[in-house]
């Protein structure tokens, strides 16, 4: 009796000895499998209580059974001991956390060109005390037409090759004019609003046109406002973008249905003092369209053109951004290419 208690507290020792230094799972697994799978040596053991005759199983049976339930007891314990030990390295590891730490081995992203410019002349205008507002990219004809003094039949229309929808009176934008619409027809005055957005033209596509680009347009309205107005915002806005002071403007008459005057308007080249291939050596870049905004506008929004007046200017941000990077090819911006947009 004495002996078989004393060879089975030796091996139920062994087995905590053992347990005691497991730090893994892996550990772990190997010592279940040493002692107590099918052919470890505790269930090797307890299988022998069925060799011994009837009184030496009343004698020993209990023993068997003890280190059988204790050893089981003991391993499941130090499981869930591993189990929230790893828990709680994980969350330690997790509060210590650097997320500035460098991390060579992974691709870094970056923004598409068109999202840096736009940010930049957000940052622009909202500091000229600008607000930029959105609008629907599906318009109807009277915003997108209409109440921009350009009615069914007038010539304008044929300027801008539109693409229309099944739906009656209703096409893809041609222009962020049409937000402006909105804004003067929703807003009090007086209005200070800027309109980046989407635009659609039935155009095929080359490497300097698209049948959607970036357009942007602000517009103001106020009492006494003239084109001295007009001419200092559009200058001080592209001395802020290319972030220059020597950046000068000219100012050429032109036509648009929804200003009057209107005007185009050219900036000094930015990017040389002697000529170069952007601004085809003539030290100017063509870069806004802009006017007066139009009695007959400000009439279809339900403002007096007696008390109030305004100026709209409106220009390309696919241009801003093909002037800005040096880009060359309108097509680079819409296909995706990673080595294309690495750059940036």
């Amino acid at each position: 009796m004495n002996d078989i208690k004393k060879h089975l507290e030796t091996i139920k020792q062994e087995f905590l000895k053992e347990l005691a230094q497991v730090t893994t799972q892996q550990q772990l697994e190997e010592v279940r499998v040493k002692y107590l799978s099918r052919q470890g040596v505790i269930t090797t053991l307890t299988q022998q209580v069925k060799e011994l005759s009837l009184e030496d199983k009343r004698l020993y049976g209990p023993l068997f059974k003890d280190i059988k339930e204790s050893t089981q007891q003991a391993f499941e314990q130090r499981q869930e001991n591993l189990q929230a030990l790893k828990l709680s390295q994980e969350a330690e590891k997790l509060a210590y956390f650097d997320v500035t730490a460098s991390q060579p081995l992974f691709s870094k992203g970056s923004l598409h060109p068109y999202s840096q410019v736009i940010q930049l002349v957000q940052d622009v205008v909202i500091s000229m005390g600008y607000e930029v507002i959105d609008g629907p990219e599906v318009e109807t004809a009277y915003h997108n037409f209409e109440a921009l003094n350009i009615p069914e039949n007038h010539p304008a229309r044929d300027m801008q090759d539109t693409f229309w929808l099944t739906l009656p009176g209703l096409l893809m934008r041609t222009h962020t004019s049409s937000v402006e619409v909105h804004a003067m027809q929703k807003r009090t005055l007086p209005l200070a609003v800027f309109a980046p957005g989407r635009t659609y033209r039935n155009e095929a596509t080359d490497a300097s046109h698209d049948f959607m680009f970036m357009q942007a347009e602000g517009l103001f309205i106020d009492k006494k406002v003239s084109l001295s107005h007009l001419f200092a915002t559009v200058k001080t806005f592209l001395q802020a973008l290319f972030e220059t002071k020597d950046l000068s403007i000219r100012i050429r008459p032109s036509y648009f249905p929804f200003v009057e005057p209107g005007v185009e308007i050219d900036m000094s080249c930015p990017f040389c003092t002697q000529g170069c291939s952007i601004c085809k050596k003539t030290r100017w870049i063509e870069i806004c369209g802009a006017g007066l905004t139009h009695p007959h506008v400000l009439k279809a929004c339900n403002i007096n053109p007696n008390e109030y007046s305004g100026f709209a200017f409106g220009f390309g941000l696919t241009r801003l951004v093909m002037l800005k990077y040096g880009i060359t090819d309108i097509r680079l911006l819409h296909t995706n290419r990673i080595e294309f947009l690495k750059q940036f």
